[in-house]
């Protein structure tokens, strides 16, 4: 009995320090991740890589099976095929709102740590940006 809970008390111990150094790891990519420099070089003729990069960002930390993962699936897909209009150069407004006011769920329902927050935030006013003034991007 004795060496039964011993061995309980170990694995337990043992989880512990498994999900701890887990979450560390979690904690060190989240800033490697927010670290990089997004100026105007970075974001120039890659919006919707850069949006999309973002959100799967966010996607990855998302539990599954989620109201969040259903509207991050949805804002993905909405971005997907607004790319896809605009690289055939049938860039379509309406689409474009349907993006912003998906990415604007996320941001407004999702629960979300700050530093993702404020990134797709960073993200929605670069969209808005293109919105209008989207002829002089290319």
């Amino acid at each position: 009995m004795r060496r039964a809970l011993l061995i309980g008390i170990a694995g337990s111990s043992l989880l512990m320090l498994t999900v701890t150094a887990g979450a560390q790891d979690r904690d060190r990519d989240e800033g490697r991740y927010h670290e990089g420099a997004r100026d105007a070089s970075w974001w120039h003729g890659r919006l919707f890589d850069r949006v999309r990069e973002d959100l799967d960002h966010v996607q990855a930390s998302t539990p599954r099976f989620s109201g969040d993962q259903y509207r991050l699936v949805k804002v993905k897909h909405e971005l997907t095929e607004l790319q896809g209009k605009y690289n055939d150069h049938g860039y379509d407004p309406g689409a474009m709102d349907d993006v912003i006011g998906s990415l604007q769920r996320v941001v407004s329902d999702n629960t979300l740590s700050g530093r993702d927050r404020d990134m797709l935030n960073d993200d929605l006013n670069h969209l808005r940006e293109f919105r209008d003034h989207h002829e002089g991007y290319r």
